[in-house]
């Protein structure tokens, strides 16, 4: 297919699609540049970034729980099923209030649980690894395992220092989601000056 050919999805021409997309060009570009920034902010500071992943997060839960009660409210009102929207409303707003109030105790929290699954998925993979007839990349799969479980222990002992890896390994990502924003809204660009 050349480059002059349209794809087609569905029956439908792409063509709209591409074309609005070169013609914001600019837009893909800013998220790129927001991107970067946020990166560069997540290895500067990243325990202020950690901080306010959290109290977003509790923002989030609190207009969730709040969500949540209105929800149960009008299913009383139309005499349907109600509790478990009250019951969730509830631990919503309540779990928003910690993450507001005690954010370093929610970061620690949410370490120590990613802490568990990894361990506990470590585990299983070693189990499975022992299961598993040689030659079929057993050693491969308790690598893996010993690699999960020893990520998992460390996370487990220092929380503080996991959540600050864990925030410049996000702002890695930030920073290559980035730079390939940038590089697609300029070649974009690029194609639009040329229609």
């Amino acid at each position: 297919m050349s480059d002059l050919a349209e794809p087609r999805f569905g029956g439908a021409p792409w063509i709209g699609h591409r074309a609005g997309l070169a013609r914001n060009w600019w837009a893909l570009v800013l998220r790129g540049i927001v991107a970067i920034l946020f990166a560069l902010l997540a290895f500067a500071a990243p325990g202020v970034v950690a901080g306010s992943l959290v109290l977003i997060l509790g923002i989030y839960l609190l207009a969730d729980g709040v969500f949540g009660i209105v929800a149960a409210i009008r299913a009383i009102n139309r005499q349907e099923r109600w509790g478990l929207l009250l019951l969730e409303g509830i631990a919503d707003l309540g779990l928003g209030l910690v993450a507001i109030f005690l954010p370093v105790l929610t970061l620690v929290v949410w370490i120590w649980a990613l802490a568990a699954w990894a361990i506990v998925t470590g585990v299983l993979m070693l189990v499975s690894a022992l299961r598993l007839d040689s030659g079929h990349g057993n050693w491969l799969m308790g690598l893996g395992g010993v690699v999960s479980v020893i990520w998992g222990g460390l996370l487990l002992f220092c929380p503080i220092t996991g959540a600050l890896a864990l925030t410049i390994w996000l702002g890695a990502y930030a920073l290559l989601f980035g730079i390939s924003m940038i590089a697609l809204g300029l070649r974009l660009r690029a194609r639009h000056r040329q229609a």
